[in-house]
């Protein structure tokens, strides 16, 4: 039964087949990118469906030579159970600091690719090959909807898809 749930969500991250986007912003200074991102749409994995709160914390492990990240969300509502589901990152590409493997169980690491990036940090778009998830995150809990709108424009343009976004509530 074990086997057969990891299958399960390594289809589930992994997305099916087809084209591979490998497009990627041209350059991340990974010490301002470390700290605490709110996540404010997301086209996110199962977990997410009914996620408030959102926020992903990105620190650097020099013991371990890693990037912790650490998800954290509500459930369901503001009010709802916190859930935190901690994942370890590595640079892929270090030319570009763009592209990661990120980890969210053993062995398994996923691409993790940041496609753009405000250039004072205060909002970043991060997605998949497979284009199946896309992320828009800020350093503040909230963004206009004009910006959003610029944002996932931007990402369009790219050719990643940015349809059945949906906005997580923050409150705070």
């Amino acid at each position: 039964m074990k086997k057969i749930l990891i299958l399960l969500c390594v289809l589930s991250l992994t997305g099916c087949g087809g084209v591979k986007f490998t497009k990627t912003t041209s350059y991340v200074d990974m010490n301002r990118y470390f700290g605490k991102w709110y996540v404010i749409s997301a086209r996110g994995i199962f977990v997410e469906s009914k996620a408030y709160n959102s926020t992903e914390t990105y620190t650097w492990n020099e013991k371990e030579k890693r990037i912790d990240v650490d998800f954290r969300m509500r459930k369901g509502g503001f009010d709802g159970e916190e859930k935190a589901y901690p994942q370890k990152a590595w640079i892929h590409n270090t030319a570009t600091n763009a592209h990661l493997k990120i980890q969210f169980f053993w062995p398994l690491k996923f691409d993790y690719l940041i496609l753009d990036i405000d250039p004072d940090y205060q909002w970043v778009v991060v997605g998949v090959p497979s284009q199946k998830y896309l992320w828009v995150m800020a350093r503040k809990p909230e963004l206009p909807d004009s910006k959003l709108e610029e944002i996932l424009s931007r990402i369009d343009s790219m050719g990643y898809s940015t349809k059945d976004m949906r906005r997580v509530p923050q409150r705070w």
